[in-house]
């Protein structure tokens, strides 16, 4: 009996408070006991009435003062160890509180009581002698035993503190998992939006074009009316199926996969450009990449976006001046991305499209993520984007 009173950590208060209040007075049971018997057992020896009720009167005390070693084991093993020098009786609780000093407290201070409780058995052997056994062996067992649950006591300690030290890293372990999990779920919503931006961002503005082109020219021929028309009809059904992609995909948390998205490669700079073409655009590209099919697809894409927002921002900020989009590189050295447009002639009267800075922002990210560089800058000539990335051999 070891006299410690277990409880789960997910427990409530009360239910703790009952466990307890069953441990001691299970304590004071099982303590009764063995001082009953120990009474008993010299009882049978012949000893006088006087020190039969010393005994008693020890055993009782021993038995009020046992549950004091929950709350302070030293304390409370010392004294058990100075009642063990007056009445045999005081042996169980004393030897108790050597075992429970040793389960909670350090290796030397449970020694030290232990070392006590042996001096005190010493003493009350020494006026009050076993007859049934040399004193030389009687303390032989007494050292044993102190010394058994001495070890007893440690072993509990440490295995307690491992159990203990196990459930924390698996506790730590579970929330670095757990941890891990929601920036990796919070990084891929983070991407998903930054293309978003990118496709909506270059669709709506294609769109835009469009109406403002039906929205000033009212009196053009009723085929370019009727083409405009349809060619908004068909942007605004491409750029509702991509919402409709990314809003999946943002929806579905565990089955969220990049692949199911789909993405541009180097070969679609060409429909980009047509489509900014198509617009109404005056887009020139000058394309002197050598090898382009031996560039890896991560880069195509990081491409396809600096030239895309670069174009969606001179839609925005410079509607009809003409855009120049320079792409040079080949393998082993680095890709490099140049895109320049006039500033508008008269800024108050063209319709300059606020922006949040949140593409450009995204954008020089992405670049970064790819080991390169872009830098935007408005100078007297113009704005210019540029870009590079490297490009492995």
């Amino acid at each position: 009996m070891n006299g410690e009173i277990y409880c789960d950590a997910e427990e409530t208060p009360g239910r703790r408070s009952g466990h307890r209040a069953l441990g001691v007075a299970g304590l004071i049971l099982g303590m009764g006991a063995l001082v009953t018997l120990t009474i008993w057992g010299w009882s049978d020896g012949g000893q006088a009435g006087g020190l039969l009720a010393l005994d008693i009167a020890v055993g009782v005390l021993g038995c009020a003062v046992a549950p004091a070693l929950l709350r302070w084991p030293v304390i409370g093993g010392l004294a058990l160890a100075v009642l063990a020098v007056v009445s045999p009786a005081a042996t169980p609780p004393a030897t108790l509180g050597a075992l429970r000093v040793a389960q909670v407290r350090g290796f030397p201070v449970a020694v030290a009581v232990a070392v006590a409780g042996i001096a005190a058995h010493a003493v009350q052997a020494g006026w009050r002698p076993n007859g049934g056994i040399a004193f030389g062996w009687w303390l032989a067992l007494i050292t044993a035993g102190y010394g058994a649950l001495v070890g007893w006591g440690a072993l509990s300690q440490a295995r307690r503190a491992l159990v203990t030290s196990l459930r924390e890293r698996a506790r730590r372990a579970e929330a670095e998992q757990g941890r891990r999990v929601a920036e990796a779920r919070i990084l891929e919503r983070t991407r998903i939006a930054r293309e978003m931006h990118d496709v909506l961002a270059h669709r709506l503005s294609l769109l835009a074009t469009y109406a403002g082109a039906l929205e000033y020219r009212p009196d053009s021929p009723p085929e370019q009316l009727s083409r405009a028309a349809g060619v908004i009809r068909a942007g605004v059904h491409q750029a509702l199926d991509e919402l409709r992609e990314v809003i999946t995909l943002l929806r579905d948390e565990d089955d969220a996969d990049s692949d199911g998205w789909p993405q541009p490669v180097l070969a679609d700079l060409s429909r980009l450009v047509d489509e900014s073409r198509d617009a109404g655009g005056q887009v020139r590209l000058r394309d002197e990449v050598i090898d382009p099919a031996a560039l890896p697809a991560a880069a195509g894409r990081t491409v396809y976006r600096v030239v895309q927002e670069g174009l969606t921002n001179a839609r925005k900020h410079a509607a009809g001046q003409p855009v120049q989009v320079v792409l040079e590189g080949r393998p082993g050295a680095r890709l490099v991305i140049d895109i320049r447009n006039p500033l508008p002639t008269d800024r108050a009267s063209s319709p300059i499209t606020p922006g949040s800075g949140t593409g450009l922002a995204g954008l020089t990210e992405r670049v970064q993520l790819a080991g390169g560089r872009l830098d935007h800058e408005v100078t007297a000539a113009g704005f210019r984007l540029h870009a590079w990335i490297p490009w492995p051999a």
